[in-house]
């Protein structure tokens, strides 16, 4: 396993204890199940115990992993006939955000989502996953014309949050995602949203108003970075782990919270151990709710939206 994370070293050393001895096995002509049999056990014990009690820092660590599938990764595996529509029709294409047309289940959708790079020369052309004004209003100018036609809108939450660069703040980030989540409280048409990875303050939400709003298992959704928290909070980044523990940012914590509406499990060792096996689990949980969706007159969309967003952090004095 490469690029493995500190609390993941245990399993690469059964990984590389069982790949040895079915080298060896192989070379010599041997058959080692039964050896190999209870070492694999152990493995997929210590893997479940491991990633079942894992911190909301380690989460957090898990939800940056580079290797987790990415905007792309989703829409190249879940999506047919996908069209990528560029550019904001005002300053430019940002490719921290990625759209366009394609086909869900069956059925003409748009997708849209935050896009991170694999490598140092892909990053830096995507920011880090960290959108500019313009990268929003792409993906704005994509959900009216997804409502125009009655086309479903499914999004893929996975950034830091928006860029706070000077030229950014210069062209209006902040009414750039205030406009979206002006929008999208309003388009009558199905929005599902996912958070993938990093769910990063106002530059995750301003694609995630949505009907549905999904998470994977290790994902997280919070308003700030611990880092920035901490920084903040304490004038001391290094109590991120403090600052992770009060932010409330895991799935099961959101939930309860009720921001997002359905945890979908990751497979033992977390989405970067089996990415296919995520992506399938994202695919039927979208299907089912888009199914759901559908059915739902679209005035009626709106209002349960409205409604949805208008209760959240109400609360009663007893």
């Amino acid at each position: 396993m490469a690029l493995a994370l500190d609390f993941e070293k245990p399993l690469i050393e059964l990984e590389r204890q069982i790949a040895h001895l079915k080298r060896r096995a192989r070379e010599r002509g041997l058959e080692v199940d039964s050896e190999i049999g209870p070492i694999e056990r152990k493995l997929e014990d210590l893997r479940q115990e491991i990633y079942g009690d894992l911190t909301p820092m380690q989460r957090v660590q898990v939800a940056r992993h580079v290797r987790r599938p990415y905007t792309l990764d989703y829409i190249r595996s879940l999506f047919t006939d996908f069209v990528e529509l560029k550019g904001d029709r005002l300053f430019r294409d940002d490719p921290a955000i990625v759209g366009g047309w394609a086909r869900f289940d069956e059925r003409p959708v748009v997708v849209i989502g935050h896009q991170k790079g694999r490598d140092t020369k892909e990053n830096l052309r995507r920011n880090f996953g960290m959108p500019h004004p313009e990268g929003y209003r792409k993906a704005l100018r994509l959900m009216q014309m997804a409502s125009r036609f009655g086309a479903p809108i499914i999004t893929f939450i996975d950034t830091p949050g928006a860029y706070p660069g000077l030229g950014a703040e210069e062209r209006g980030q902040a009414e750039a995602i205030a406009r979206n989540l002006e929008t999208m409280a309003s388009l009558e048409t199905p929005i599902i949203a996912v958070v993938i990875g990093e769910g990063g303050s106002g530059g995750a939400l301003a694609l995630a108003m949505a009907d549905r709003v999904l998470m994977l298992q290790h994902a997280i959704y919070s308003v700030i970075s611990p880092e920035g928290c901490a920084a903040i909070l304490w004038n001391d980044a290094s109590q991120k782990e403090r600052a992770a523990e009060a932010l409330k940012l895991t799935a099961e914590d959101v939930l309860e919270l009720g921001v997002v509406d359905e945890i979908i499990p990751e497979p033992p060792g977390a989405a970067h151990s089996d990415a296919d096996a995520t992506k399938r689990a994202v695919g039927e949980v979208m299907a089912r709710h888009l199914k759901e969706l559908a059915k739902i007159n679209p005035k009626k969309l709106v209002q349960s939206r409205a409604k949805k967003y208008m209760e959240m952090g109400s609360f009663t004095e007893r």
